[in-house]
């Protein structure tokens, strides 16, 4: 099958759909852009937690946690070195805290509603 190159084609812009073209034959009918449902605010982020509640990744990048956990080492002394294992513990550590920080930051939000 031979390959063929794809037609130029204007977009339409942002996420904006048509009206249904038969709509369009009913009287005093102007074009105009319907604009997509949206979430309410909070479920998104509801979401989002029980996505990374499932899952089992590390939340925060290893390469820059190492770098980071790195840097401060060298501002106490010049001559440290890490094991991976031991960098992997300090990250399991400080997300364990920032979770558990978040998680009673969340409660005492929902209590001052």
């Amino acid at each position: 099958m031979a390959r063929s190159k794809q037609k130029a084609q204007m977009s339409i812009g942002g996420n904006a759909q048509w009206i249904n073209p038969h709509m369009m034959r009913a009287p005093n009918f102007t074009k105009r852009f319907v604009k997509p449902s949206r979430h309410r605010p909070g479920i998104v982020a509801l979401r989002e937690i029980r996505k990374y509640q499932k899952s089992t990744v590390t939340l925060i990048q290893k390469l820059p946690f190492q770098r980071l956990v790195k840097e401060i080492a060298q501002s106490l002394k010049a001559e440290f070195r890490f094991q991976s294992s031991a960098v992997d513990a300090l990250q399991e550590a400080a997300e364990a805290y920032m979770v558990g920080f978040f998680e009673d930051t969340n409660l005492g939000d929902i209590h001052a509603k």
